[in-house]
């Protein structure tokens, strides 16, 4: 997740927050960006971040995705809805998040990590389950994978 509250506001949040999430696929590779921030700092995910007060979903994930890719997208539409509640030691839920991802297209830009990732990667497919992957995340990409012909 990136702009908006900082991360202190997101910890144990009084409602969920919600996040977008961009998939960028290019023959059998996907574009995944390595969080440089905590939470889950060193991890792998979809390029994407938190929706801002006012903000449309499709505007948040273009927003997004230039800020931590230095690309331009357009959103297709959502592909996969689901949540990510993290929980402390005690189990309590330390972070809650609504996650919406949608397929997107490159319309221009230059790839270069930058806000809250450390790289931005073309992975392929058959390299996915070496990374640490956040949870969640990889089967969503793997149904992406396995339904692109659908949808592209």
């Amino acid at each position: 997740m990136t702009a908006g509250a900082p991360d202190d506001d997101r910890r144990y949040p009084k409602r969920p927050l919600v996040g977008v999430g961009a998939i960028i696929l290019r023959r059998d590779r996907i574009l995944m960006a390595q969080r440089g921030k905590e939470p889950l700092k060193g991890w792998w995910s979809l390029p994407g971040g938190a929706l801002e007060i006012g903000e449309s979903l499709k505007d948040a994930v273009c927003r997004e995705v230039s800020e931590e890719t230095g690309l331009e997208i357009r959103p297709l539409g959502v592909f996969e809805i689901f949540e990510r509640i993290m929980r402390d030691a005690a189990g309590a839920p330390e972070y809650h998040y609504v996650l919406i991802d949608y397929l997107c297209r490159i319309t221009g830009g230059t790839l270069r990590a930058g806000d809250d990732v450390c790289r931005v990667e073309w992975v392929r497919r058959r390299d996915l389950p070496a990374l640490q992957i956040t949870e969640g995340t990889l089967g969503v990409i793997e149904k992406a994978f396995d339904n692109r012909r659908r949808y592209w």
